[in-house]
């Protein structure tokens, strides 16, 4: 098995992917979902720097940007204007 994170002990390496292995779905999915509401809170954070004086309705169609691109952000949010 190759070597997957450079800073980290390869037998240590192979003990957390057995880890991950035997974990249950639900677990997985549970640290997924975590992963992605920090990556949301991060992005949200920066455009509220970014755009200090911007409307939480602007905030989140900055952030419908981000994650679904710009094309598909004004299909879905742009039609209620």
């Amino acid at each position: 098995m190759s070597v997957l994170s450079s800073d980290t002990h390869p037998k240590i390496e192979r003990m957390q992917i057995e880890f991950i292995r035997r974990m249950p779905p639900w677990k997985k999915l549970a640290i997924v979902d975590g992963l992605n509401e920090t990556v949301k809170l991060l992005a949200t954070t920066g455009i509220k720097q970014r755009h200090p004086d911007a409307s939480p309705p602007q905030i989140h169609r900055m952030l419908a940007a981000l994650m679904l691109g710009e094309e598909l952000a004004r299909k879905v949010y742009d039609h209620a204007r």
